[in-house]
Parts: structure tokens; sequence; C-alpha cells
């Protein structure tokens, strides 16, 4: 397995993966994809195996402590040295799930953070999910202002 961070190139099955784990409400455009690799690529980091895209997580730094719907669309507000790393989304191939692939990226993306000097990191997620990134140190701080694909979400914070 080999980790990375996107470049433009990638962008095809980005948008691909993206579509394959989320319902088309909540699913990243392929638009919104593309802000985001040219605005915050070393933000969107890539697990392949022999050259296949099969886990991705994205998302972009910003000293905001919450995670925000605006955010989401809105590459713009991508602060580089900002405090926190929001994570847009943990995507991973339904071929390659329960595989340890997610948690394989997830924990190189938390080492990323702290050698970035963040206070750490913010992600949303259903509530079937909690328990999932609990095993990570994320601490579900309830539900989110975020109503991102009309679906209730809650935030969970990973402090350093």
């Amino acid at each position: 397995m080999e980790i990375r961070t996107a470049t433009l190139r990638d962008l095809d099955m980005a948008a691909a993966l993206e579509a394959s784990c989320f319902p088309p409400a909540e699913a990243a455009s392929k638009a919104s994809l593309r802000a985001r690799l040219e605005t915050y690529p070393d933000c969107f980091w890539l697990l392949l195996h022999q050259g296949k895209l099969v886990s991705m997580v994205n998302g972009m730094a910003t000293s905001q402590a919450d995670l925000t719907d605006e955010l989401y669309d809105q590459a713009s507000l991508h602060q580089p040295d900002g405090d926190w790393q929001m994570i847009f989304g943990v995507d991973t191939d339904p071929a390659y799930r329960c595989q340890g692939c997610a948690g394989q990226l997830l924990r190189h993306v938390i080492q990323q953070a702290k050698l970035q000097g963040r206070k750490g990191l913010v992600l949303t997620c259903k509530e079937a999910l909690l328990p999932y990134y609990a095993k990570f140190g994320f601490v579900n701080e309830g539900i989110s202002a975020s109503v991102h694909g009309n679906v209730q979400w809650y935030q969970m914070r990973l402090t350093f």
C-alpha cells in the first residue's frame, strides 16, 4: 500500500471513489473535488494498492473550530496555517472495506496534522460511525450544525 497526497491528475479516480461511497446528495461533486485539489492538495491523501485508489481522506485546514457546511464547497476558505484539520470525507472502495485501509490512512492523516502543528482534527459522521472514529481518539461533540445532504451529522474532534 502506498500513501501520498493527491494531484489534479487524480481527479477522475477521486470523483469515482467519492460517487461509490456516498449518496448523490452527500457526495462532493467533481467540480468541488477539483477545487479542493487545486487549492489544498497537501490536505488530500490517497491510499493506493498496486496503483488503484482504495481509500482517500480530504479536507481543508482552518482556524475555524467547527466544521460548517460552507467549508465543503468553498475551497478558498482554506488557511494553510489553520489550527484545525477538517476532514470532509473518509472514502474506501467497497471492495476494500473492513480490511483496515481507512484506519491506516486516518492514522497517517492524524500524524501529518501533528507534524503540521495543528491543534487537532474535526470531522462529522453519521451516528453509526461514532464508535469507529472514537477508536482513533475522536470525541463526540454532539449533533453538528451541518445539514449537508439533508442528513443528521455528529461532530467529532481529536485534540492534540
